[in-house]
């Protein structure tokens, strides 16, 4: 379809999937066995676990429980297209379909640093103000600030991608392996069109820099206040530790996501670029429940309870 010489494009070509066409049977063992399957059981088992144990209806629980039913919706974005485009001859997505993959797969992943930045308050207020720890961060408070920032992350990443579908495109190939709101701004006709998207993205990117400033400037008071106190020190170590990795996981492979897609669609293979994409969508989502599981004794005791039961 033309309009003004312009093709109104219905479908985009993820061209990412070239190289994968002489593996893509192993890839999707693996892809389905070795990372889905692992992903799905983790994250649910660790939802069950806190959502069935009352003991566990606290703060940081709650929150991890959360941060789970994330990582459970972004890989849901991602992977069954992922493990069909697989196994399809044509790597083609419709132009919504398209849209849609973006909504979910970043807001999936700016949550997730919102979450972050949740979990860093709470360990805030459980270290350096003990005794208002339990009115200030009471269950129906945490389930509230977690539908809000949840909800707000949807709202700005669905004004991005509404931007975005403004555009009059020249171009349906995409060199990833899902789309991504850059990719498609990458392809708009003329680049005065999207002057706004870039504000606002800018401005998005502004916002989550801000959460990571909030996180880092929350564990550092929270290091100095364990300093003076060794009770201090060992809650630090036990439930702020696996916080520290999953945030320092998380900033390096969205910072090297980023690079990627700025510079090293030129210079990088086909290869690595593919695997530095879905790095984000692959490591946090079987790490984190991994690293909660063993390092909270709470869970820790539930799972070897769990399978002394079944034993």
């Amino acid at each position: 379809i033309t309009m003004n010489n312009v093709s109104v494009i219905t479908m985009f070509f993820l061209s990412g999937f070239n190289e994968t066409i002489s593996h893509r049977f192993v890839l999707f063992f693996l892809s389905f066995l070795l990372c889905y399957c692992i992903i799905c059981l983790v994250n649910v088992s660790l939802i069950v676990i806190i959502i069935l144990d009352t003991n566990l209806h606290e703060s940081m629980y709650i929150l991890l429980c959360v941060f789970c039913m994330n990582a459970l919706y972004g890989t849901a974005g991602f992977f069954p297209r992922f493990l069909w485009d697989l196994l399809s001859d044509v790597h083609l997505i419709s132009y919504y379909g398209c849209l849609i993959q973006t909504q979910v797969v970043y807001s999936s992943a700016c949550s997730e640093l919102s979450i972050l930045a949740l979990m860093a308050y709470d360990r805030y207020v459980a270290i350096c103000q003990p005794l208002k720890y339990h009115s200030i961060m009471s269950k129906e408070r945490v389930i509230r600030f977690a539908c809000f920032s949840w909800s707000t992350t949807f709202c700005i990443m669905a004004v991005n991608v509404f931007l975005t579908s403004r555009l009059k495109l020249c171009g349906m190939y995409i060199s990833r392996l899902f789309c991504g709101n850059s990719s498609i701004v990458q392809l708009a006709c003329f680049p005065a069109q999207t002057i706004v998207n870039g504000i606002v993205a800018n401005i998005t990117i502004i916002i989550y820099a801000l959460h990571g400033g909030f996180i880092v400037w929350s564990y550092m008071y929270i290091i100095q206040k364990c300093v003076k106190s060794i009770e201090n020190r060992a809650k630090f170590m036990q439930t702020c530790v696996p916080h520290l990795v999953s945030l320092h996981t998380f900033v390096v492979i969205m910072l090297f996501d980023f690079m990627s897609m700025r510079f090293g669609s030129k210079v990088l293979p086909q290869v690595l670029q593919n695997f530095i994409a879905i790095e984000f969508l692959v490591i946090p989502p079987v790490m984190n429940p991994l690293m909660y599981g063993f390092k909270l004794t709470k869970i820790q005791k539930k799972v070897f309870t769990a399978h002394m039961q079944t034993a």
